[in-house]
């Protein structure tokens, strides 16, 4: 078994990737964290020859499922809501939306299963029958998230270029 450190090491970006892709930047590190914390605790049971990147980001699907959990039954605080009602929503983190406000708005916007379906597909490389598994759907339903989701920030992007 490979030590620890490499696995972290070939995995972490791509973890950390996904996680700002569901939570955005202002929790992705405390999930990218916990997520390698659960993970060194499992490893030495971890199966030879499993799928390494596939195992961290069902650990890290997790961890971001608890955080949006979590943020949904925190309390607002009032001077928050305007920015809420005017902005950026689910977690992300406006100091990071301002440098690409149009990207961020739009991943933003997006039902967490597009959004999941999109971050583990095309950022972590997860085929669909994994991210179906993921995010409680069938592969063919994965496919049409990811599918679903890659429409709407095309065409987020197609109406800001013509802006």
């Amino acid at each position: 078994m490979r030590p620890f450190e490499a696995v972290v090491a070939d995995h972490g970006p791509v973890v950390l990737r996904v996680v700002r892709a569901l939570l955005g930047p202002a929790d992705a590190d405390d999930a990218w964290s916990e997520t390698f914390l659960a993970a060194l605790e499992a490893y030495p049971r971890l199966r030879p020859g499993s799928d390494v990147r596939g195992w961290l980001v069902t650990i890290a699907h997790r961890k971001a499922v608890d955080r949006l959990r979590a943020s949904s039954r925190a309390p607002v605080a009032s001077a928050d809501v305007a920015t809420l009602a005017g902005g950026v929503e689910d977690g992300f983190d406006e100091a990071v939306a301002e440098r690409d406000p149009a990207l961020w708005a739009a991943l933003a916007a997006l039902p967490f299963k597009q959004r999941a379906a999109v971050a583990y597909h095309h950022v972590a490389g997860l085929p669909y029958a994994e991210v179906g598994a993921l995010i409680g759907s069938s592969e063919v339903a994965a496919r049409r998230s990811a599918s679903d989701g890659v429409a709407a920030l095309r065409r987020t992007w197609a109406r800001e270029e013509a802006s």
